[in-house]
């Protein structure tokens, strides 16, 4: 979601490196105000409405006929139909905010899932090989990252680093006796991070894996016990913001 950065980053990024919280808190509001505005002005709200009324006058009537089955089921099937008739109306809705919804839950994704990687601080990377290889594994970084553990490693299936960076963008470099992989890190204080996987094809370094720990956009604080990420937060937000804004603009 790369291409999707020079339109976001500029409006989102400066919110998300003051708070990770208050970024999705804007974040989820304004994905709920297109999509509430998008369903008022795109949909036929008065048969919306309409509908509505109809589906709940049939909840209310199938709890009469709890002890009538066949009534029940027949007034099940018009509940059915109904149901279907409110999706059809919904439907072209839908399709305008799924483009941008997803894009926007893309770049989410790419800017809130890690902690970043801050200046001197310890993280590690690790690399995948194919089986059977023998010989040494060496980590190659530039001179303001500190390799922490052996440059040097026996080759295995996963062989681990620990470093430390100055702030910048560093390129590690993996290699051994047949080839080298390199695989770019950012140290920053601000919510950046390089993507955490980067796989090869054709090649007996399958994948480098920086090991980021997972963004709690609450910190510390927790929901009865729960420390939720960036999708847990957006989905609890946008629930609060849609049920607000389409009871505010009577949108049904």
């Amino acid at each position: 979601m790369a291409f999707v950065d020079p339109v976001f980053n500029p409006i989102f990024q400066p919110l998300i490196n003051l708070s990770p919280f208050w970024g999705l808190f804007v974040l989820s509001l304004f994905i709920s105000v297109i999509i509430t505005l998008i369903y008022k002005y795109f949909t036929n709200q008065s048969e919306m409405k309409r509908i509505k009324e109809s589906q709940k006058e049939f909840q209310k009537k199938m709890k009469e006929m709890k002890d009538r089955p066949e009534e029940m089921i027949k007034m099940q099937k018009e509940a059915m139909s109904s149901n279907m008739e409110y999706m059809k109306h919904s439907l072209k809705a839908m399709l305008i905010t799924f483009l941008p919804v997803i894009l926007i839950f893309g770049w989410m994704n790419a800017h809130l899932a890690y902690e970043p990687i801050f200046p001197g601080e310890t993280y590690s990377i690790t690399a995948s090989f194919k089986e059977g290889l023998t010989g040494e594994a060496e980590l190659i970084a530039d001179e303001d990252t500190q390799i922490l553990s052996s440059a040097k490693q026996p080759l295995a299936n996963q062989v681990t680093w620990s470093l430390k960076s100055k702030e910048g963008e560093h390129i590690l470099t993996v290699k051994t006796r047949e080839l080298q992989q390199s695989k770019k890190i950012i140290a920053t204080t601000q919510v950046l991070y390089s993507e955490p996987i980067t796989t090869f094809a054709h090649s007996d370094i399958t994948q480098i894996k920086i090991n980021y720990n997972e963004l709690k956009p609450l910190g510390k604080l927790s929901l009865l016990g729960w420390h939720p990420g960036w999708l847990g937060i957006y989905i609890i937000l946008s629930i609060i913001f849609s049920m607000i804004l389409r009871k505010l603009l009577k949108v049904y």
